[in-house]
């Protein structure tokens, strides 16, 4: 039961609170003394703060941070405040930091919530209350490396629950302490009561259908056995998500050691890296018998055993119980922090003042995964998105995800009768792909604003293999194509290259990040033919999906581009077999404030069929991936713009300004981003693709007429390629539609490859 607390009157004197009598008792630790304290911090009630709060607008003033870093070893309040700040600030790292003028405040607020109305018992929302560190004022370059780093922006200071009594409070979502080995009932506690109480919404996955089932070939380790065996029907099994770093054919399972895995016994622990070692030991500690780890389920050197793996991996990770994940190395050979004495150090900063145990919380789960190396690593993001239940083992902590909440070792926010509305952790998480909820039949295109986040985040990951740029986000592709029922559910229809084809006009506007390479990735084949330059498989680095506002304003893109308008009739692509295949690729309607204004378009559309034989025997051989279409074409002068706010000036690419001379010359007429590299000034070809919206600065609004809806085209950079017959991209940009009319376009067949 939540004990239930009379509100009070502020109250910060010592002598002026009566505190009730704790009811539990707390097994006592060897006696210590309470620190020192300055005479600021002397002044102080903290029985009073944490038990009666104090508000924001009523914070109490604490001095200059300069005072309470130079007092922080003599006074035990000031340290535990000068470890927070130095943490998240960084201040280690940024020496030059002027933080002379900034001065402090201490208050105190809930720090949760259960889920219940607070007109039905304000009383039982008033669970817990932490010490909170206002500070006036905060550096632009701080703040900057705080939201790099998914910091908690929040300074706080908590209590932990064995004191929580002399607070008068109970000990939920009070701090707990964590020892250097992980506290495994704790953990059996996390999935017991996430599988028990949370029901359909962390048991199931929202885009698997009823027919979806494991293959018969899947394997899984049995830990009991030491076994690679086939996995039972319906079985129960653990996912591992971790970094192999490099290869690893020593420990992996081939068709020459297949057999003797099979056998009791037959897996040899002694080839077994640390991570896959320690990972077996915790599953048999949480009493699970089954493991699925790719090194060791798959055969490594057979292709089509992988191949048949890797088409069902959003099963494996959506359909094991739960998934451990390794984030603590930066290879298989990097312990699990925790599973045995010695491999980790959490670190946990707890002092005791005025009778009270007070901790700096540990850092939050996602910075913990934030600053690990798995999370630089492109295979784990599937992994990491389309599991249901999460263990996470890092250096600092043990945490645990689910569709329904987060816990973490140091603070004790197990659900306690009602569940949390809010708690220190609860937005806290890694978050995923599981946590999307299924669309409504009526409308299956919000997926798209799935997708461009998921392709930003994972490209900027890095692969060991950069063969693997497909094959490693397939899992997730897979899953969006069933659960927003794309091209009726069937992936391989649904996308191509990474790239949907319902929403190929959009897809293709991607723009890589100023830093990547322009370096072509190959797919690995024998030929070691290069990836369709229209995908962003194509190129080596991260893109990401950007409104038209990027092309003037390089750090602040928005979210997502807009089409309002298709303007290429039919898309046809080369298939496997050479054949040339209509897609069934969206069309959008002009979207305009009124009629006069969609009419008055100056852009005709360009009519016409594709000859697929003519065109074919003319081009043979036609390379699979080959985008064939109708658009129209034309010249333009390109030259490097040097009004772009925040471009870096050392980037790999740049904002070009696209100029025309008529009705002047070297009119601004649009914008593109390319190599840095491309001479400037000098001529391109672009292509049509689709209209867009407008922002300010694409054109010379004083030459060319105001904007209005729609009156951007998007444009494709194109050159010829080395077989003379085919385009490719070199990037992507905008024109004013009513300067392409007097640049002499011409209407012709795109082959681009």
């Amino acid at each position: 039961m939540f004990c239930l607390h009379k509100r009070r009157r502020k109250i910060r004197t010592k002598d002026s609170i009566s505190l009730p009598i704790p009811n539990n008792h707390t097994p006592e630790l060897p006696p210590e003394n309470d620190a020192p304290l300055c005479s600021t911090c002397s002044s102080l009630d903290l029985h009073a703060i944490l038990h009666d709060g104090v508000p924001k607008e009523h914070a109490i003033p604490i001095g200059h941070l300069t005072d309470i870093l130079n007092k922080s070893d003599q006074c035990g309040l000031c340290n535990l405040i000068a470890i927070v700040i130095r943490r998240a600030w960084n201040l280690d790292k940024l020496p030059d930091i002027d933080i002379s003028d900034i001065t402090c405040a201490l208050y105190a607020m809930e720090c949760g919530y259960p889920n219940i109305p607070d007109y039905i018992s304000p009383v039982l929302r008033d669970i817990c209350h932490r010490l909170h560190i206002q500070t006036f004022d905060r550096p632009r370059d701080v703040t900057a490396a705080m939201v790099a780093a998914q910091s908690n922006l929040l300074l706080d200071i908590q209590l932990l629950g064995e004191d929580a009594s002399k607070v008068g409070r109970t000990k939920e979502l009070h701090g707990r302490r964590v020892g250097q080995n992980v506290d495994i009932a704790l953990l059996k506690r996390w999935i017991h009561i996430c599988e028990h109480e949370h029901g359909k919404l962390c048991e199931t996955v929202w885009w698997r259908g009823t027919g979806d089932i494991l293959p018969k070939s899947m394997r899984v380790v049995d830990v009991t056995r030491m076994a690679v065996v086939r996995a039972p029907p319906s079985c129960r099994f653990v996912a591992l998500s971790y970094l192999w770093g490099g290869t690893g054919e020593e420990y992996w399972t081939t068709r020459a050691n297949i057999k003797q895995r099979r056998a009791q016994g037959g897996l040899d622990v002694s080839v077994l890296p640390s991570t896959i070692l320690d990972t077996i030991q915790l599953v048999r500690q949480l009493g699970e018998q089954y493991l699925w780890i790719d090194a060791l389920c798959i055969v490594q050197d057979d292709p089509k055993d992988k191949a048949v793996q890797i088409g069902v991996m959003e099963l494996i990770y959506g359909t094991s119980a739960f998934t451990i994940f390794a984030a603590g190395g930066t290879s298989a050979h990097d312990p699990l922090p925790g599973i045995r004495p010695g491999t980790r150090d959490p670190k946990q900063q707890i002092t005791k003042i005025q009778g009270l145990h007070l901790a700096v919380p540990l850092i939050l789960p996602r910075e913990a995964i934030a600053s690990s190396a798995w999370d630089t690593r492109g295979w784990t993001y599937q992994e990491l998105m389309l599991s249901r239940r999460r263990i996470f083992l890092t250096p600092h902590h043990v945490h645990f995800e689910c569709g329904e909440d987060i816990w973490s070792e140091d603070v004790i926010a197990e659900r306690i009768n009602l569940p949390w509305a809010s708690h220190p952790l609860k937005y806290g998480g890694a978050g995923g792909f599981t946590s999307v909820r299924a669309p409504p039949e009526w409308n299956n295109s919000t997926y798209m604003g799935h997708y461009m986040s998921i392709i930003g985040k994972y490209t900027q990951r890095r692969l060991t293999m950069e063969s693997d740029i497909v094959n490693a986000v397939t899992a997730l592709i897979n899953a969006m194509a069933k659960g927003f029922k794309l091209a009726g559910g069937s992936p391989g229809q649904a996308f191509r290259f990474g790239m949907p084809i319902v929403d190929l006009e959009l897809a293709l506007v991607w723009q890589p990040t100023p830093s990547t390479s322009c370096v072509r990735r190959a797919t690995g084949d024998r030929n070691m033919t290069l990836w369709p330059s229209w995908s962003w498989a194509a190129w080596r680095g991260a893109v990401q999906y950007s409104e038209v506002n990027l092309f003037v304003d390089a750090q602040n893109g928005g979210v997502s581009p807009w089409i309002t308008q298709s303007l290429v009739e039919q898309w046809h692509m080369v298939d496997d077999d050479g054949r040339l295949v209509p897609q069934d690729v969206r069309r959008t309607g002009r979207m305009a404030r009124s009629v006069e204004e969609a009419n008055s378009s100056p852009y005709v559309i360009p009519k016409g069929d594709i000859d697929a034989q003519t065109l074919i025997t003319e081009n043979a051989p036609l390379q699979p991936g080959t985008l064939v279409f109708i658009t129209r074409s034309a010249h333009f002068n390109v030259t490097t713009a040097d009004d772009v706010v925040g471009a870096d000036p050392k980037a790999n690419y740049a904002t070009y300004s696209i100029l025309y001379d008529v009705p002047r010359p070297s009119t601004l007429v649009g914008r593109v981003i390319l190599p840095r590299s491309t001479h400037s000034p000098t001529s391109c070809e672009f292509i049509v693709l689709s209209r867009t919206d407008e922002t300010k600065g694409l054109y010379d609004e004083d030459t060319l007429g105001k904007q209005y809806l729609g009156c951007m085209l998007y444009v494709m950079a194109v050159q010829k390629m080395q077989d003379g017959k085919r385009m490719e991209r070199v990037g992507v940009g905008v024109i004013f539609e009513h300067a392409w009319p007097n640049s002499t376009g011409e209407q012709k067949v795109v082959l681009l490859g």
